[in-house]
């Protein structure tokens, strides 16, 4: 079966649901603090469990995810010093950047699987006017350049991460004003921190397009892989 994106429900069940339940049902005469807990979570943990089974998506990034949900409430039901949260909130993106930068470094730029590739831009046309042109490795070096940026991404949202889980969960893990705070975490960090990341790769992929746009004259409809093969 075909995975189609569903931004929306991604959207209810990873964010809105889980704060609403930590925020408004941790009190004792609800669902108590631990109860709240595992309820909120088990939201995006049965979701992103059934994504990856449903349509076998090997998405790393969503088992990332997966153990990210895991990590948060593990430091709430063994109640550990919440300063945990804030380094996990941190090591993950901290952990997407350095393996960016790791993939360029060894000459394969994680780009060219996010963005330059065959099912994005039509990679085959590209190729050839730039071998024609001599300006491949032209290419090569905007691609690195991406590269560079897309872990920048990364490191921005594993510091904001971090700022903002110091400064908003500040009450003992395992505690309600600690699910509530947590649940307020969960509702800014998508507004401050996602939306920017997402606008940050948009720039991105702009860049990426103005540069094979410059060097090889194609137009933005000629570069998209569902432009039509050009005639010889």
């Amino acid at each position: 079966m075909t995975h189609k994106p569903r931004p929306l429900i991604d959207i209810l069940v990873s964010i809105v649901i889980p704060s609403i339940i930590l925020m408004k049902f941790s009190d004792d005469n609800e669902l108590g603090a631990s109860g709240a807990l595992v309820v909120a979570l088990a939201f995006p943990i049965a979701w992103g469990l059934y994504e990856l089974v449903r349509f076998n998506i090997r998405n790393y990034i969503a088992l990332l995810g997966l153990i990210s949900v895991l990590l948060t409430g593990s430091i709430g039901l063994l109640q550990l010093d919440t300063q945990w949260l804030a380094v996990k909130e941190a090591a993950i993106p901290a952990l997407l950047g350095i393996v960016v930068l790791v993939t360029a470094r060894l000459g394969y730029p994680l780009i060219k699987t996010l963005l330059y590739n065959p099912k994005v831009l039509n990679t085959e046309r590209i190729s050839r006017i730039l071998c024609e042109r001599g300006l491949d490795k032209a290419l090569e070096a905007r691609l690195l350049n991406a590269t560079y940026m897309l872990s920048g991404t990364f490191f921005f949202s594993a510091v904001m991460n971090y700022l903002l889980a110091t400064w908003i969960v500040t009450s003992p893990s395992g505690s309600a004003a600690f699910n509530e705070e947590l649940g307020q975490l969960t509702l800014i960090s998508y507004p401050i921190i996602a939306i920017p990341s997402m606008l940050m790769m948009f720039a991105i992929f702009y860049f990426l397009w103005r540069s094979i746009r410059n060097l090889t004259g194609l137009k933005l409809e000629e570069i998209l892989a569902s432009s039509p093969a050009d005639c010889n």
